[in-house]
């Protein structure tokens, strides 16, 4: 029986998604003697991503005739495979190797585990890979911008497990879902990813999130390499699309989540950070283009 699907969610990648499977088959014989499934799940591309998976045997290949969102893909390619454990990928990823080590690790009762994302130069992606679970406070420094103007601040170092050593496994909170095996008796416990988070961003978050609230360990495994260019998807959407999506995502995430006064902290901040951004948009574009895109993510804050 096959022990390990690959799930890839594509959504125009025909840049990168023909490294990523020719990474998996070089990469998994060696990992994954008990043999392999790999399920693309595309998000109606609009390039020859499709063309790209033909070139590569033995692939599945799933086309959504509409953009479901990653949550959704991620949902169909599980229910389209049959190992117990799925490996998720993102198209931008190079699978190294360590396979078989987040296997072992769900075999021994993780609920989910990480592997470890290098840049082109073979150094981990500080910041990134690896996460604590956000908090209000968080969330509110990260919308006001000054996670940004002041990145070594207390919270943010630990949000972003920036004191965090990369070779070393253990228990994480929250894995980047560029590169997350889980078992799918976890998943089907949690009824899967949450599609709410239409299209992209924090359904990751809320996936470690609610692994760790059932009672199950979400782990970190430095065996497990992958190669990782990141925001290729991210990069394809318009500038009003990225903001109006991740704070509708951060709102959801936050409603989900936090008790009323963390709520209320998080959804003051995005007003006040909508407001801000807006006027230094306007000032610095000279054009009301910022007014526009902020308009409405401050009635998604006060709605």
């Amino acid at each position: 029986m096959t022990q390990v699907a690959i799930v890839i969610v594509t959504y125009n990648s025909e840049d990168v998604i023909g490294k990523c499977l020719d990474a998996c088959g070089h990469a998994c014989p060696e990992d994954t003697h008990r043999g392999l499934e790999v399920i693309v799940v595309d998000n109606a591309s609009g390039d020859a991503t499709g063309k790209e998976v033909e070139r590569h045997p033995g692939i599945r290949w799933i086309a959504n005739s509409t953009n479901r969102g990653f949550a959704a893909a991620v949902n169909q390619g599980v229910r389209a495979s049959v190992a117990p454990y799925v490996l998720l990928l993102n198209p931008d990823t190079e699978l190294l190797g360590g396979v078989d080590a987040m296997a072992g690790d769900c075999a021994a009762g993780a609920g989910a585990v990480g592997g470890k994302l290098v840049d082109a130069g073979g150094t981990p992606q500080a910041g990134f890979a690896v996460r604590r679970l956000p908090t209000a406070s968080t969330l509110a420094l990260e919308v006001l911008g000054i996670n940004r103007i002041w990145p070594g601040n207390p919270v943010n170092r630990r949000y972003r497990c920036l004191d965090w050593n990369p070779e070393r496994a253990g228990d994480a909170e929250q894995p980047a879902g560029a590169f997350l095996m889980f078992r799918r008796d976890a998943w089907e416990v949690l009824e899967g990813f949450d599609e709410g988070f239409h299209p992209l961003w924090f359904e990751d978050v809320d996936f470690c999130k609610r692994l760790q609230a059932q009672g199950l360990p979400v782990r970190y495994q430095p065996l497990a390499v992958a190669r990782h260019q990141g925001g290729h998807s991210i990069g394809k959407m318009s500038w009003e699309c990225r903001n109006l999506f991740w704070y509708a995502s951060l709102l959801r995430y936050s409603s989900k989540f936090f008790c009323p006064a963390d709520r209320r902290l998080v959804r003051t901040a995005v007003i006040v950070g909508a407001v801000l951004r807006a006027i230094t948009g306007i000032v610095t574009e000279r054009s009301l283009r910022p007014l526009a895109v902020y308009g409405k993510v401050l009635r998604l804050a006060l709605g």
